[in-house]
């Protein structure tokens, strides 16, 4: 599992791409998205940073929690 910080994910809107964003790099992924912490869970066995790349390229800056 991955944990994003993603602060600048700030509504509905940018939640909901940001899922997108996730599951065009792995339709299977699991996605959890707490809004108001601005964290972004993501189950897959895909390495972390082709979703780091994927919600950059969404426009969003996450950044990979230890």
């Amino acid at each position: 599992m991955y944990k994003f910080q993603v602060n600048d994910m700030t509504c509905g809107h940018c939640a909901a791409t940001i899922d997108k964003a996730v599951k065009s790099v792995d339709s299977a992924a699991q996605v959890t998205i707490d809004l108001p912490s601005h964290h972004v869970e993501i189950r897959s066995e895909k390495p972390a940073s082709t979703f780091a790349a994927a919600i950059a390229d969404a426009g969003y800056t996450g950044k990979l929690q230890a």
